[in-house]
């Protein structure tokens, strides 16, 4: 099977050795993605509905790039340095995913990468799960 390993361009996938997803065949595993714009700055200080939100646009663009779509996520795994705010991270994954409602884990962290991220979130999917072709 073929690989295509998918760059977002920043900086830190050359220096970690990573990238923003990986397509093998018809899935596309999607890394853990936070709420960082295109300058490197930190969305929504403080804040992580709008975190979360603009995290999973993010992850869209990536599976977009990969071929898929977030109807095609099967799996997310969101990560939030703290577990009593999960009602935020969930409002925001359900405006995405309330019709597709992949399988989920949400896990309490001690702390995230940067200062002020709040949520990490990551995703795997199949491509065509949706049912609506290739997802293309």
């Amino acid at each position: 099977m073929q690989r295509q390993n998918i760059a977002s361009g920043t900086v830190w996938e050359g220096i970690a050795g990573y990238s923003r997803a990986v397509r093998v065949g018809g899935l596309v595993f999607v890394s853990g993605t936070t709420a960082t714009d295109e300058q490197g700055r930190l969305v929504g200080p403080g804040d992580v509905y709008v975190q979360t939100a603009y995290i999973l646009r993010k992850i869209g663009a990536a599976l977009e790039a990969a071929g898929a779509t977030l109807a095609d996520v099967v799996r997310t795994r969101i990560y939030l340095t703290d577990a009593t705010r999960w009602e935020e991270a969930a409002r925001a994954h359900a405006e995405v995913f309330s019709a597709i409602r992949p399988a989920n884990t949400l896990i309490e962290v001690s702390r995230l990468v940067g200062d002020g991220y709040l949520v990490e979130v990551e995703a795997d999917a199949v491509i065509g799960a949706s049912g609506q072709g290739s997802g293309v």
